[in-house]
């Protein structure tokens, strides 16, 4: 049980990536907020500071966002790497396969270099 256990508990990098998620759910959620209170202030005479405080916000909100996505990305080709590791292919792997001459289809027209090298 204690082998399954430590294999359950998710590690440093999937908590920072959990807390950025957290992060940028809240500053999305806070948008809306702050256009209102931006509304308020330009209302009341502070045009620009309203400006900037739903324009900062939107920038927050949207890098926090951007920051979540590549972690989370990052975070999700390492652990499908470890589950499915990929071994490329090389070349001496594909020498039992003949490929067709013609690529497979009765209609093409095989051309000589000299009829595609000429420049105009």
């Amino acid at each position: 049980m204690p082998g399954w256990y430590t294999q359950r508990t998710s590690g440093w990098s999937a908590r920072a990536v959990i807390a950025v998620t957290l992060l940028a759910v809240l500053l999305v959620a806070v948008v809306p907020l702050a256009l209102l209170a931006g509304v308020v202030m330009m209302l009341l005479g502070h045009v620009i500071g309203g400006l900037a405080l739903f324009g900062g916000s939107i920038l927050a909100a949207g890098i926090a966002v951007a920051v979540a996505g590549m972690s989370g990305m990052h975070h999700l080709r390492k652990m499908v790497s470890r589950s499915f590791p990929f071994v490329p292919m090389n070349s001496s792997q594909y020498t039992d396969v003949a490929e067709p001459d013609n690529g497979g289809y009765a209609d093409v027209i095989e051309l000589d270099p000299s009829d595609y090298t000429e420049v105009r």
